[in-house]
């Protein structure tokens, strides 16, 4: 089964992600948001199947640099427009796995999905 990462390169919890990947043999490729972006339909497909708001990196320095206002009054349409326009506000890593979506990285849902 075809196993992408998605992520920036130099992202602390990428690392993590990539290492644990690397640690148990797991073969993958990966996708760069810096070099490659992300494609519209990919995200739409990822927040139908997990919600805009796990997706979003609320955590990020690119979303709080965000005016008040603009953070205040999210929706889904504005959400999605902000991490299409700015790939690095969407939580790291996204991985994709037999059709299934991990956001984040905890070492026990890896261990779980790849048991």
């Amino acid at each position: 089964m075809p196993i992408t990462i998605y992520g920036i390169k130099n992202c602390d919890t990428m690392k993590k992600a990539r290492a644990w990947l690397d640690k148990h043999g797991v073969d993958y490729s990966f996708h760069d948001y810096k070099t490659a972006g992300i494609d519209k339909d990919r995200l739409a497909r990822w927040s139908k199947a997990v919600g805009w708001e796990t997706l979003l990196n609320r955590a990020g320095t690119t979303f709080r640099k965000l005016p008040d206002a603009e953070k205040a009054s999210l929706t889904e349409k504005k959400a999605m427009a902000l991490m299409l326009a700015q790939p690095s506000m969407i939580k790291r890593p996204v991985l994709e796995v037999g059709g299934k979506l991990l956001v984040g990285f905890k070492p026990e849902s890896y261990d779980a999905a790849f048991g």
